[in-house]
């Protein structure tokens, strides 16, 4: 793709198109808003200079910050990674859509099904890195978002029930065959029968533990985190509607320091007084923001079915299991919204929002560079976001909204056409 800094809306140039093409970005940075100038050269930051331009002309400019880092995205426009079904191109379809909406990293992620369907998913989405050096560079590995959780309603959320199980370690070493040792995480719950043994041997294995969609007691959750469980999975969702108000699967998360906690900052998850409790709770540096983004993501007002499970996507924009409008079935939204309504909802400034959807999960991924360090990889988003002063102190007024420019990886730039959905 070649930019006229014309007739782009985007000041992006490619001034010579030859095997050392650099290629020049002029935009605000994420975590000061002051303009600079950025050298491309090879796929790596060449240079970075600041530029002076007037107020007006600064404030026209588009911001760019780390690239956007999801560690958990389940599929969009119909297509689940879970699926039994799920093909090569569907992987390749699924992380064009991301990378519109300026997500450079993720880590698919594939929900309760029949152990042949989780397997046959991990092998599609190996064969699919395998053939494409842009996938290899955005797919980091893969989030398995159960078998091993609570039967319960509410707490299994949408997960199909006949495929609920006893966690199986060697269920878990048949993944990573499979998947040429692609899973990064596993989501269980604590109190599910033989998941504290099968919590130790998978950290002991370099793969991480997260607590999720459980009804487990705080007993059940320390044995976990003390097995070496690091992360707990959208807090505030995947557990009961009801809970006891000292004893509850809350508490013991947001209290021990070992836990970072991602949360779901769509505007529908978790209600406002909650994910503020949550930030001053766990603080900004045990937090990351996900989307948990549905397979259903992307699709018109309607009823969709994928194997046994059933949601209907509202007006609202919400994702719930079919029939009701109480148990949310993932989000609707990518990365970049939620930051928008983080931001919005818990007053957080820009740079601080962004980290926590960008640095901060690539950094347990082993994945961060420092932010436009000269002679590192280029892994960026370049954004606006409406209906908000992305100043330190934010001001509001509109519902925000997150505007995807370009996404650059490795000096690659794929600039994003998509709308808000």
């Amino acid at each position: 793709m070649f930019f006229d800094e014309g007739r782009s809306p985007l000041r992006l140039r490619r001034l010579v198109h030859t095997p050392n093409a650099m290629t020049i970005i002029t935009a605000r940075r994420f975590d000061t808003l002051q303009p600079v100038r950025i050298t491309l050269r090879d796929g790596r930051v060449a240079a970075v200079v600041p530029v002076e331009l007037p107020q007006d002309e600064c404030n026209e400019l588009e911001i760019v910050g780390p690239g956007l880092c999801d560690i958990q995205v389940n599929g969009f426009k119909g297509i689940w990674f879970s699926s039994e079904t799920l093909t090569t191109d569907n992987v390749e379809s699924v992380i064009q859509w991301y990378l519109e909406r300026g997500i450079t990293q993720c880590l698919p992620t594939l929900i309760t099904n029949s152990a042949a369907a989780i397997e046959h998913g991990l092998a599609t989405i190996r064969a699919a890195r395998d053939r494409s050096p842009l996938l290899r560079q955005v797919i980091s590995g893969c989030h398995i978002e159960g078998p091993w959780i609570s039967p319960e309603d509410g707490p299994r959320g949408a997960h199909p029930l006949e495929h609920v199980r006893t966690a199986d370690f060697s269920e878990f070493c048949r993944w990573q065959q499979v998947s040429g040792n692609l899973v990064r995480i596993v989501t269980l719950a604590p109190e599910v029968p033989n998941a504290i043994n099968v919590a130790k041997q998978i950290v002991k294995s370099g793969a991480s533990v997260s607590i999720g969609h459980t009804s487990a007691t705080p007993t059940e959750i320390a044995a976990a985190i003390d097995a070496g469980a690091t992360l707990g999975t959208h807090l505030g969702n995947g557990c009961s509607a009801l809970v006891p108000r000292h004893h509850n699967v809350f508490w013991p998360q947001l209290a021990d320091n070992r836990l970072t906690c991602s949360v779901i900052a769509d505007g529908w998850h978790v209600p406002a007084p909650m994910l503020n409790c949550i930030v001053r709770c766990k603080s900004l540096h045990r937090l990351i923001l996900t989307s948990d983004v549905s397979g259903f993501g992307g699709c018109p007002v309607g009823r969709y079915r994928s194997g046994t499970m059933e949601a209907d996507v509202l007006d609202d924009g919400r994702i719930v299991v079919a029939g009701q409008t109480q148990f949310l079935a993932g989000s609707g939204v990518t990365t970049g919204d939620c930051v928008a309504q983080f931001m919005s909802i818990c007053k957080v400034p820009l740079h601080a929002a962004w980290n926590l959807a960008s640095t901060q999960p690539a950094t347990m991924l082993n994945s961060c560079n420092e932010f436009l360090q000269v002679g590192q990889s280029s892994r960026l988003t370049v954004f606006r976001i409406s209906g908000i002063n992305t100043a330190d102190t934010p001001h509001f007024n509109e519902r925000p909204q997150f505007h995807p420019v370009a996404t650059i990886i490795d000096g690659r730039i794929l600039p994003c056409t998509a709308s808000n959905t």
